[in-house]
């Protein structure tokens, strides 16, 4: 119970982050789940900044460690998992493949008291030839 919370705190923080920065939330936790199988992966915040589609994957922990960086958290294989859950979010709401779409990290640290939030934008900036 903790965990989830903290997860949906932190992205609640994120959320109104970026809706401050200009972004509009187009959906939250989205999951990409297909006909059989199992859950092939999670965005946290679907967002449309300009004309750009950007998926946000949120990291947060409650104290601030300055040995920790919670961004490296999102691996190869996360990535991988965001790019598929990513493209399925676009053909399923009609965007073609080719459209402009990014990925970006926000981390929030010491969200129970006063949060730091750093956002790493377009993360991965070739990602089509993962």
């Amino acid at each position: 119970m903790g965990r989830i919370f903290s997860q949906n705190q932190g992205e609640k923080i994120a959320e109104e982050f970026l809706k401050k920065k200009g972004y509009k939330i187009l959906e939250r936790n989205y999951l990409f789940w297909p006909c059989s199988g199992p859950k092939r992966g999670e965005i946290d915040l679907i967002c449309k900044s300009k004309d750009t589609i950007v998926f946000v994957e949120v990291k947060s922990v409650k104290e601030k460690n300055p040995f920790f960086h919670p961004e490296l958290k999102v691996d190869f294989f996360k990535i991988k998992k965001i790019i598929k859950s990513a493209e399925n979010w676009l053909l399923k709401n009609n965007f073609a493949l080719s459209s402009k779409w990014q990925i970006d990290i926000v981390v929030i640290k010491n969200f129970e008291k006063n949060p730091q939030i750093s956002h790493f934008e377009n993360v991965i900036s070739d990602f089509r030839k993962i």
